[in-house]
């Protein structure tokens, strides 16, 4: 890895914690704490070489449909998280945003969403990106509303409609898209994440189960985007 090309904004589908734990015997909520450990030291690393942003896949809004022990667990994992780096705000230097819709979480979650970002808000290290509750085409139909409402009431006209006008109305408005898209455990698909902004971002699919991904990981991944050769569209 070198600093020339370095990528802006990194993106990880944090697959396999589940899988991780069955292979050890373990139970399943083992594996998401040990796939938390991991996120922490990913995004602490993240910070640590100059990433601007890091954007992770943590619960999407088709897990639901996962046992609701499994759910309440994962919600649980999550709330301790984000109340740890609250606390631990002004030595990390980590700036925590969340994307999705956060009106269907418990209230206690929500009052752990807001006290963290309004913590961190003014950190100027990497942008902690957390996808909770997040659908990539649920946000462009959340992003579509918004958009119809400024035309309905003549705030906006439909011709003057643009791809800016669309991010603007996303979770990640103000943020540079994705320039690496990572998936651990070897699936090889993108699970509606960052549907938008992700289009002509570069993808690298991993074999390791998320909880064994580490720093030397992230390094070899962007080794491999800086020796990319990114088209955009162009032949």
């Amino acid at each position: 890895m070198n600093d020339l090309n370095m990528p802006k904004h990194i993106a990880i589908i944090m697959d396999g914690n589940r899988r991780w734990a069955r292979e050890k015997g373990l139970d399943i909520k083992k594996g998401h704490k040990e796939g938390a450990k991991t996120l922490e030291k990913i995004v602490r690393y993240a910070n640590k070489i100059g990433l601007q942003y890091i954007t992770v896949y943590a619960f999407s809004t088709e897990n639901w449909k996962r046992t609701k022990e499994e759910v309440g667990a994962l919600m649980l994992l999550l709330q301790t998280y984000l109340d740890d780096y609250s606390k631990r705000a002004d030595t990390e230097n980590i700036k925590v945003k969340i994307l999705g819709d956060i009106s269907a979480l418990s209230e206690g979650m929500q009052k752990s969403i807001t006290k963290c970002m309004e913590r961190t808000k003014d950190n100027t290290g990497v942008t902690f990106n957390i996808a909770l509750n997040y659908g990539g085409r649920d946000e462009i139909i959340k992003a579509t509303k918004k958009i119809a409402k400024k035309v309905k009431e003549n705030e906006l006209q439909i011709e003057d409609i643009t791809e800016e006008t669309i991010s603007n109305a996303l979770y990640t408005k103000g943020q540079p898209d994705p320039d690496l898209v990572i998936r651990t455990s070897g699936e090889i698909r993108t699970s509606g994440f960052l549907t938008w902004q992700a289009v002509y971002s570069e993808y690298l699919f991993i074999e390791k189960n998320w909880p064994d991904f580490n720093e030397t990981d992230l390094d070899y991944a962007i080794e491999i985007y800086q020796n990319r050769n990114r088209k955009f569209g162009a032949q």
